[in-house]
């Protein structure tokens, strides 16, 4: 008996759709390298102890790397108060907040050119200001260190 040629079959067969284990075993596998790579890339990689092995005299948060992030609340969370929004604009964003004792203007940007070129444009009235990455917190110069403690950063003096 004579085989039958199948019509409209010709080269390789065309690989069969994903089932819906072999699918969620790739999400799971993608997820799991995202993880491990952020894990690794944020891991610290060494001590920050002087070489003398005294402690040095900068905050706790300075020592320990711990900088706050450039968002509001967070800052003013971290500041001990609640933030009260003043500017929400594409450049930057400026809010205030109060304690018993103080009070901070935070502002944040979201490119750290526009943070420096706010602060150029700062230095015409002077003063000290606390600086992070992609944001400017203002306050009395006496509270700066203090406020430097809880949130990290360095303090500028603009002239």
């Amino acid at each position: 008996m004579p085989q039958q040629s199948q019509r409209g079959q010709t080269g390789p067969t065309p690989p069969t759709p994903p089932t819906a284990t072999r699918l969620s075993r790739r999400v799971a596998l993608t997820g799991s390298l995202v993880v491990f790579s952020l894990a690794t890339a944020c891991s610290g990689g060494g001590e920050d102890t002087p070489a003398t092995g005294k402690a040095s005299k900068t905050s706790a948060a300075a020592a320990a790397g711990v900088v706050a992030p450039a968002k509001i609340e967070v800052i003013a969370g971290l500041a001990g108060c609640e933030a009260e929004i003043r500017i929400e604009a594409d450049e930057l964003r400026e809010g205030v907040c109060r304690t018993k004792s103080a009070a901070y203007r935070i502002t944040t940007f979201p490119e750290e050119k526009l943070k420096e070129d706010w602060l150029e444009a700062a230095s015409v009235y002077g003063g000290k200001y606390l600086v992070g990455p992609r944001w400017v917190v203002s306050a009395r110069p006496k509270l700066l260190e203090q406020a430097r403690a809880k949130l990290g950063g360095t303090i500028r003096q603009l002239s």
